[in-house]
């Protein structure tokens, strides 16, 4: 494994990227970007420098040299980057030097003829905005930078697509690991420190762990608690971590302590089952030209048809790379025509309140045909 932190892709791969942000930026017909830290950073330069409160910022110009923007304390940061072998100017400023005034005279653009409109990184916080638009003008278009680059932020090139297959091995060999761990007479906060264990073993840091028993299983968003776990409950197992050059897995099952499935209660054996092939459904309608929309409808047609469409209370899916959660959000409503290349998970869930859940979750990655699942370890309750 590698630590995401000292280690980044070729720098040509992250030269290529800024080029193409550049050219996505005047096919827009805009001004620049300018982007704040995190994913959008990190897949653009490998780096992951923190801004804190202060402005720190990747400004990508229409025409001309791109240029980093950030304090002069966390200069020292960017040599974890691939930023010292780019051509990208870096300007550090001090407190009391207007790091917003900054940012926007590296966009390069004549004051005489004033900004029409520029791409905002998601990461920028109002503190930062309000400063930058007052900066560029009433007049001056502000969009949403990964709505312009979608081809570029959300399809993900062939070695992300290995990192993220890593990932997902890498979350395949924990979930091998968990009905080991479910017995009766342990706590969930029990199981969930193994599972940590076992994460960490696998990936370079434990993003979230859910374990949830019996009544706990129906809350999506239930993390783990000292319950005490008992022979035939239902657990949700949802886990994730950070894995290799900052990519992420996302991985959910379904178990029944003790592995004897003639102990599950019929109602959830009835509605495991819908639950299953709703899933199969939705990776099974994944392709090039269908949307976001249509695949989340797969899954909830189903199972609304077998009578449990109030009990799924959440998205299908959502997308996943440098980010756990980004475009493509496969929901009612998101028309995103999905292309080769985006990558995100496939989880309907059914949800019964004070009794149990269950949850299927795989990510998937969009190919030329079709999809490819990335997760692995069987879907049937064990």
């Amino acid at each position: 494994m590698s630590d995401s932190s000292t280690s980044n892709f070729p720098p040509e791969v992250y030269a290529q990227r800024l080029a193409q942000a550049q050219q996505g930026a005047i096919n827009a017909g805009l001004d620049g970007l300018i982007i704040g830290t995190g994913a959008e950073l990190a897949y653009l330069t490998g780096s992951w420098i923190s801004s804190h409160e202060r402005l720190s910022a990747l400004v990508i110009p229409a025409t001309g040299t791109p240029s980093i923007i950030l304090p002069a304390v966390d200069r020292g940061d960017l040599a974890l980057s691939a930023i010292p072998n780019l051509e990208i100017n870096t300007i550090g400023w001090v407190d009391g030097q207007d790091a917003h005034e900054l940012a926007v005279t590296a966009l390069n653009v004549d004051a005489a003829t004033g900004f029409k409109a520029v791409g905002i990184g998601s990461s920028i916080t109002a503190d930062h905005l309000i400063p930058l638009q007052g900066l560029l003008g009433v007049e001056c278009r502000l969009e949403l930078a990964v709505q312009v680059l979608k081809e570029l932020f959300v399809s993900k090139d062939q070695a992300e697509i290995e990192q993220l297959r890593g990932a997902g091995s890498a979350i395949d060999r924990v979930h091998a690991v968990v009905p080991e761990l479910l017995r009766a007479g342990r706590t969930e906060r029990e199981v969930a420190a193994d599972i940590n264990e076992l994460i960490l073993k696998e990936h370079t840091e434990v993003d979230f762990i859910i374990v949830g028993s019996g009544p706990n299983g129906a809350n999506p968003h239930h993390s783990f608690s000292d319950r005490v776990l008992e022979s035939g409950e239902i657990v949700v197992v949802d886990i994730g971590g950070t894995y290799g050059l900052g990519y992420h897995s996302d991985c959910t099952r379904t178990y029944i302590v003790g592995g004897d499935t003639t102990q599950a209660d019929p109602e959830f054996t009835r509605f495991y089952e819908v639950l299953h092939q709703a899933q199969l459904a939705a990776v099974a309608h994944v392709r090039p030209g269908v949307t976001a929309a249509s695949v989340d409808a797969a899954a909830r047609t189903m199972i609304e048809a077998a009578g449990y469409g109030e009990y799924f209370i959440h998205r299908t899916g959502h997308g996943i790379g440098l980010s756990t959660h980004e475009e493509p959000f496969i929901m009612a409503g998101n028309e995103l025509i999905l292309e080769a290349g985006m990558a995100f998970s496939i989880e309907p869930g059914i949800y019964i309140p004070e009794k149990f859940g269950a949850r299927i979750e795989d990510i998937v990655v969009v190919t030329e045909t079709g999809c490819e699942t990335l997760n692995n370890e069987p879907k049937a309750v064990r």
